[in-house]
Protein backbone atom coordinates (compact mmCIF):
# COMPACT_ATOMS: atom_id res chain seq x y z
CA UNK A 1 0.00 0.00 0.00
CA UNK A 2 1.24 3.45 -0.86
CA UNK A 3 0.79 6.74 0.96
CA UNK A 4 -0.83 9.51 -0.93
CA UNK A 5 -0.70 12.90 -0.67
CA UNK A 6 -4.39 14.59 -0.47
CA UNK A 7 -5.60 17.96 -1.46
CA UNK A 8 -7.01 20.78 0.79
CA UNK A 9 -9.58 22.58 -1.55
CA UNK A 10 -11.12 24.97 1.29
CA UNK A 11 -10.37 26.01 4.76
CA UNK A 12 -12.85 23.90 5.89
CA UNK A 13 -10.74 20.79 4.40
CA UNK A 14 -7.66 22.10 6.26
CA UNK A 15 -9.04 22.66 9.32
CA UNK A 16 -10.64 18.83 9.23
CA UNK A 17 -7.13 17.99 8.21
CA UNK A 18 -5.91 19.34 11.57
CA UNK A 19 -8.59 17.49 13.59
CA UNK A 20 -9.22 14.44 12.39
CA UNK A 21 -5.73 12.90 13.03
CA UNK A 22 -5.16 12.07 16.58
CA UNK A 23 -2.12 9.53 16.34
CA UNK A 24 0.14 10.69 13.50
CA UNK A 25 1.60 14.36 12.59
CA UNK A 26 -0.17 16.37 9.98
CA UNK A 27 1.82 18.03 7.10
CA UNK A 28 0.87 20.66 5.28
CA UNK A 29 2.71 22.46 2.54
CA UNK A 30 1.06 25.89 1.50
CA UNK A 31 2.29 27.72 -1.55
CA UNK A 32 0.90 27.61 -5.01
CA UNK A 33 0.59 24.53 -7.08
CA UNK A 34 2.21 25.24 -10.09
CA UNK A 35 5.28 27.39 -8.38
CA UNK A 36 8.46 25.45 -9.76
CA UNK A 37 10.00 25.65 -5.79
CA UNK A 38 6.73 24.34 -4.50
CA UNK A 39 6.71 21.53 -7.47
CA UNK A 40 10.23 20.28 -6.33
CA UNK A 41 9.25 20.37 -2.64
CA UNK A 42 5.87 18.67 -3.56
CA UNK A 43 8.02 15.79 -5.38
CA UNK A 44 10.36 14.97 -2.36
CA UNK A 45 7.03 15.20 0.22
CA UNK A 46 5.42 12.53 -2.63
CA UNK A 47 8.98 10.80 -2.27
CA UNK A 48 9.19 10.51 1.58
CA UNK A 49 5.15 9.87 1.97
CA UNK A 50 5.41 6.10 2.09
CA UNK A 51 8.18 6.16 4.36
CA UNK A 52 6.40 8.34 6.81
CA UNK A 53 2.83 6.87 6.27
CA UNK A 54 3.00 5.59 10.31
CA UNK A 55 3.40 8.50 11.68
CA UNK A 56 2.67 11.33 9.20
CA UNK A 57 -0.04 12.80 7.20
CA UNK A 58 0.89 14.88 4.28
CA UNK A 59 -1.69 17.68 2.79
CA UNK A 60 -1.16 20.44 0.06
CA UNK A 61 -3.21 23.50 0.24
CA UNK A 62 -2.90 26.28 -2.65
CA UNK A 63 -2.87 29.23 -0.51
CA UNK A 64 -3.74 31.31 -3.49
CA UNK A 65 -7.10 29.37 -3.79
CA UNK A 66 -7.54 28.91 0.12
CA UNK A 67 -5.89 32.10 1.28
CA UNK A 68 -8.07 32.09 5.02
CA UNK A 69 -4.60 30.92 6.48
CA UNK A 70 -2.45 33.45 5.28
CA UNK A 71 -2.31 36.03 7.75
CA UNK A 72 -3.06 33.47 10.13
CA UNK A 73 0.13 31.37 9.54
CA UNK A 74 2.09 34.72 7.74
CA UNK A 75 2.52 32.46 4.69
CA UNK A 76 4.23 35.09 2.68
CA UNK A 77 6.78 32.82 1.13
CA UNK A 78 6.81 30.64 -1.86
CA UNK A 79 6.54 27.12 -0.35
CA UNK A 80 5.62 26.54 3.28
CA UNK A 81 5.37 23.18 5.06
CA UNK A 82 3.81 23.51 8.39
CA UNK A 83 3.17 20.62 11.18
CA UNK A 84 0.18 20.09 13.77
CA UNK A 85 -0.33 17.41 16.07
CA UNK A 86 -4.07 16.92 17.50
CA UNK A 87 -5.08 20.46 16.28
CA UNK A 88 -1.74 21.58 17.54
CA UNK A 89 0.57 23.90 15.70
CA UNK A 90 3.94 22.62 16.74
CA UNK A 91 7.10 24.80 15.87
CA UNK A 92 10.68 23.54 15.15
CA UNK A 93 13.59 25.58 15.82
CA UNK A 94 15.49 25.35 12.35
CA UNK A 95 18.37 27.89 13.40
CA UNK A 96 16.60 29.95 10.78
CA UNK A 97 15.02 32.49 13.97
CA UNK A 98 11.18 31.16 12.24
CA UNK A 99 10.05 28.29 14.57
CA UNK A 100 6.90 28.64 13.17
CA UNK A 101 7.15 26.74 10.10
CA UNK A 102 9.63 25.00 7.28
CA UNK A 103 10.05 28.14 4.85
CA UNK A 104 12.98 27.23 2.21
CA UNK A 105 13.31 23.73 0.33
CA UNK A 106 14.57 20.60 1.74
CA UNK A 107 16.54 18.61 -1.12
CA UNK A 108 17.10 15.48 0.37
CA UNK A 109 14.93 12.75 0.91
CA UNK A 110 16.49 11.73 4.15
CA UNK A 111 16.62 15.34 5.89
CA UNK A 112 13.32 16.07 5.58
CA UNK A 113 11.93 12.35 7.17
CA UNK A 114 14.38 13.37 9.85
CA UNK A 115 12.86 16.30 10.34
CA UNK A 116 8.97 14.75 10.74
CA UNK A 117 10.49 12.47 12.92
CA UNK A 118 11.81 14.42 15.20
CA UNK A 119 8.60 16.88 15.60
CA UNK A 120 6.82 13.74 15.69
CA UNK A 121 8.71 12.23 18.62
CA UNK A 122 8.46 15.92 20.20
CA UNK A 123 5.15 15.87 19.56
CA UNK A 124 4.62 12.52 21.30
CA UNK A 125 6.10 13.81 24.50
CA UNK A 126 3.64 16.94 24.53
CA UNK A 127 6.23 19.47 23.37
CA UNK A 128 4.86 22.27 20.94
CA UNK A 129 8.87 23.55 19.85
CA UNK A 130 11.14 21.02 18.90
CA UNK A 131 15.00 21.64 17.61
CA UNK A 132 15.53 19.96 14.49
CA UNK A 133 18.30 17.60 13.84
CA UNK A 134 20.29 20.04 11.81
CA UNK A 135 21.42 23.89 12.19
CA UNK A 136 20.04 25.80 9.38
CA UNK A 137 21.26 29.06 10.09
CA UNK A 138 24.41 29.09 7.80
CA UNK A 139 22.48 27.97 5.12
CA UNK A 140 22.54 30.38 2.75
CA UNK A 141 26.21 31.35 3.80
CA UNK A 142 29.04 31.68 0.59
Amino acid sequence: MTAMIHDLPSAWHVDQACMSEDERLVIIRFGKADDREVMAQDELLYKVADRVRNFAVIYICDNQKVPDFNQMYELYDKCTVMFFWRNKHMMCDFGTGNNNKLNFPINDKQELIDIVEVIYRGAKKGRGLVNSPKDYSTRYKY
